[in-house]
């Protein structure tokens, strides 16, 4: 076996000894956080420059239900 077949052993069993629950928590928190970042960006960021400020030209609707699906699907799952 190669030096990297060791690494590989190892990284794998760091990996297995991580209990799934702890890695569900993980995985959802990162939508979490997803989350929180979208919503901290101005307003600037996520509109048209020139647009007619309607509530629909704001990215951060649609980016917020998508993430607040995902967070649910993965809460169910």
């Amino acid at each position: 076996m190669t030096p990297l077949h060791y690494f590989g052993d190892i990284i794998r069993n760091l990996m297995l000894a991580i209990p799934l629950p702890m890695v569900r928590v993980l995985f959802i928190a990162t939508f979490v956080a997803l989350l929180l970042w979208v919503w901290r960006l101005p307003r600037e960021m996520t509109s048209p420059p020139n647009g007619a400020r309607h509530w629909s030209e704001n990215l951060k609707v649609g980016a917020t239900l998508a993430l607040v699906i995902q967070i649910l699907v993965y809460l169910l799952l």
